[in-house]
């Protein structure tokens, strides 16, 4: 069976995780990795990975089975989807919550226009999270579902941060409150939202001459990233950042708190967690296994776009689903 031709866009720490994923995955190849850099300065992380120029990226358009779009979500991926999913099957990990119906519509409008199939916010949240949290609510649907992150870097968060004028490196940290925690797991259900459930914190470098009262202002009031939290900004030095902000570790949980019987008397949790040394790494691995899933049903004639509630768990392994029954249903 002939393997499918992954190409990546972007080579930051998803699209390097992307690529080692693939390496690891003996029904793909990787055909190419599109850079907005100049080609020659990049170093791969596997010896035989070929390097091209976004401007080129059209010309591989008959080459490619599936485009791995691996930018940010603040401002890369708002045009990039769209854009590719006229000319690629693509999968993403657009996780700006609050704006997922929107980026949904306007790639299922390309992508249908162009005969295409494109997968949108994969990854773990969303992604993993959000079959969970569907998982959690449709076997207990007495009850409330509860999603904490961290503690942990969050690349997505992190980015954002990086796009303000004047900010050369940060990290953004998502701190879950541990009572919150215990609450939910002893069938509490506490009244909160997610701003009541974390903190954030965030460690900038900023640029030479740069306005620091400015960048703050723009970090804490930044819609749907961090207005609504409480958020530290800590300024601090280059050498502090690299020596200490160089992690990638992440992780949380999906937690639904029900009650189940005829008077709802008995109290049931359903918790489903992550504990990552490697956020993008993990996140990689994901859109990899859903561009597995997208090469399969774009040869069966779908199009547009879709979301991690429309795939099937089986099109997402390389085996047979008889193989599947047979080893671990």
């Amino acid at each position: 069976m002939a393997k499918k031709r992954i190409g990546i866009v972007g080579y930051g720490n998803l699209g390097r995780g992307v690529e080692l994923s693939i390496a690891q995955n003996n029904d793909m190849e990787l055909i190419g990795i599109f850079t907005r850099r100049d080609p020659q300065e990049i170093t791969t992380v596997t010896s035989d990975a070929n390097v091209y120029s976004i401007k080129d990226i059209f010309t591989y358009k008959d080459r490619i089975d599936v485009l791995i779009l691996c930018g940010g979500s603040a401002t890369d991926l708002v045009n990039q989807g769209p854009e590719y999913a006229e000319s690629f099957n693509t999968v993403d990990s657009f996780d700006n919550h609050a704006k997922i119906p929107d980026y949904f519509a306007e790639v299922d409008e390309a992508a249908k226009k162009s005969g295409h199939l494109s997968l949108i916010s994969a990854g773990w949240d969303p992604g993993l999270f959000s079959i969970n949290r569907l998982f959690a609510e449709s076997v207990l649907p007495t009850g409330k579902t509860y999603t904490f992150w961290g503690n942990g870097l969050s690349q997505g968060h992190s980015d954002a941060i990086r796009r303000i004028n004047g900010v050369t490196h940060a990290a953004q940290y998502t701190i879950p409150i541990q009572n919150m925690i215990d609450s939910v797991r002893n069938c509490e259900n506490p009244v909160c939202t997610a701003c009541d459930m974390h903190n954030r914190e965030c460690f900038v470098v900023a640029a030479a001459n740069a306005d620091k009262e400015y960048i703050r202002n723009e970090i804490v009031n930044m819609p749907n990233y961090f207005c609504d939290y409480k958020t530290a900004v800590n300024f601090i030095s280059e050498e502090e950042f690299f020596a200490k902000h160089q992690g990638n570790a992440h992780g949380g949980f999906v937690i639904r708190s029900g009650n189940t019987g005829l008077e709802s008397e008995t109290k049931q949790v359903y918790e489903f967690s992550l504990n990552l040394n490697s956020n993008p790494e993990f996140t990689a691995s994901v859109l990899v296994a859903y561009a597995r899933a997208i090469c399969r049903m774009a040869s069966n004639g779908e199009t547009g776009a879709r979301s991690v509630f429309e795939i099937a768990p089986a099109l997402l392994s390389p085996y047979s689903i008889e193989d599947l029954r047979k080893r671990i249903l």
